[in-house]
């Protein structure tokens, strides 16, 4: 499939060369490039689950290792897998119900048949009442002999019966894929109207003559404060420039163009201003799997000023930055040092820098892009699927990754 290694190949360089920046825009081109992925696999007639998630997995890796960092990427892959392997689950259990019913309403069926039928029935159910998914089930599926699988026909009919048994299998094949190419458009959609399901909870937190403090530029804060302002609420904004990037200041032009009353300050005024404010709210770049984030850096001040005067630190993020991992897993990278010319003109200082010449103490830059807020310091999540507390971040990301594979993560991340 050269088209599909092509594109993967483009996103790749794409990741490596920070062509593609963000949660938004990373988590979206890649469910678009899984879902091409799948559309072009040629899945067999049996293990098609399993070979759907070999091939995710495969450009996964590929996508994850090109940028560490961008974390919605590994999101998206893992949430990927789980839909793969609950379209699954959901046609196997299907099938294991209609063998049931078949079983039933047969007066021939042999009762040692007739008992694999109804155990094999209940084990998937079983599993499906599960808190967290069970992976997928079509190795049950594969332990139930020949003879459970179809009604008995006569020696006379066998050429037919093989036909009927091909068909159905392609008729399955073609389902999973179908449904999952459904799932990741439904995962898109989510990924496309966050911001605004977000936002339609801004009046149930600001209320009038509110100050607000954020830090940076967040479209998702953009919106959330500006809903707020289309409500009829009136309040006031403190933007923290957010150096050395300053997207503060272009947040601060937005919000007023949008009507709202706007104050810039510096990121060292946080302190001296945090006693006028009402509340914190900000952007995220990941959610971890214990309701910590990894946001612009900047915000762990900003956290810790609101945690000494007593003002709700507020986390607005779409669940795609829902992350399974812990921050001290060896894969996850909490930070991504950018280039010094965002602090320090090279012209200017070139006399001081350290080129591998000269003589005296080199001067070293160091410009990390994000800060580690710890769950403590959370007072409350906004996602597009409503307000949770940093606590309760579990069990919201269980419900979108596979039970293997999040389980496996909370073990290494409890040092078992």
């Amino acid at each position: 499939m050269p088209d599909t290694q092509a594109l993967v190949s483009e996103f790749v360089l794409k990741l490596k060369r920070r062509k593609v920046e963000g949660s938004h825009a990373t988590a979206r081109q890649t469910a678009e490039l899984l879902r091409s992925v799948i559309s072009q696999q040629r899945i067999p007639h049996t293990n098609q689950a399993a070979h759907l998630i070999e091939a995710v997995k495969v450009v996964g890796e590929q996508l994850i290792s090109a940028n560490p960092v961008e974390l919605a990427v590994g999101n998206i892959v893992r949430r990927v897998l789980h839909i793969i392997k609950e379209e699954d689950l959901s046609l196997a259990t299907t099938a294991v119900g209609g063998l049931a019913l078949s079983a039933d309403s047969d007066d021939d069926e042999d009762a040692e048949r007739d008992d694999r039928t109804l155990l094999s029935a209940t084990a998937v159910a079983a599993a499906s009442r599960s808190t967290l998914r069970a992976p997928a089930l079509h190795t049950l599926l594969e332990d139930i002999p020949d003879s459970a699988a179809a009604p008995h026909t006569p020696s006379s009919g066998g050429e037919s019966e093989g036909k009927s048994k091909s068909a159905d299998k392609s008729v399955r094949s073609r389902k999973l894929k179908h449904d999952v190419i459904e799932a990741i458009n439904e995962l898109l959609e989510d990924i496309d109207t966050c911001h605004e399901q977000i936002a339609e909870q801004a009046v149930e937190h600001i209320h009038q003559n509110e100050v607000i403090l954020t830090l940076g530029r967040s479209r998702t804060v953009m919106e959330f404060l500006c809903a707020a302002k289309e409500k009829k609420r009136s309040f006031r904004v403190f933007v923290a420039e957010g150096a050395p990037r300053y997207q503060g200041h272009v947040l601060a032009k937005e919000l007023v163009a949008r009507g709202l009353q706007t104050t810039v300050i510096t990121d060292s005024a946080v302190f001296a201003m945090i006693s006028r404010v009402n509340m914190v709210i900000v952007g995220a770049h990941a959610i971890m799997a214990n309701g910590g984030v990894i946001a612009p850096v900047g915000l762990n001040m900003v956290a810790l000023a609101a945690q000494r005067h007593a003002v709700p630190f507020v986390v607005v993020a779409g669940s795609h930055k829902s992350c399974p991992l812990y921050p001290h897993n060896p894969e996850v990278l909490l930070n991504d040092l950018r280039s010094p010319s965002e602090l320090l003109d090279f012209g200017e200082f070139s006399d001081c820098m350290d080129y591998g010449i000269g003589s005296g103490a080199p001067l070293h830059v160091v410009n990390p892009a994000f800060d580690y807020v710890p769950p403590k310091l959370v007072s409350l999540f906004i996602t597009d699927i409503g307000g949770h507390n940093p606590s309760y971040m579990y069990r919201l990301i269980a419900d979108y990754y596979s039970a293997d594979d999040f389980v496996v993560q909370r073990r290494t991340a409890l040092g078992s």
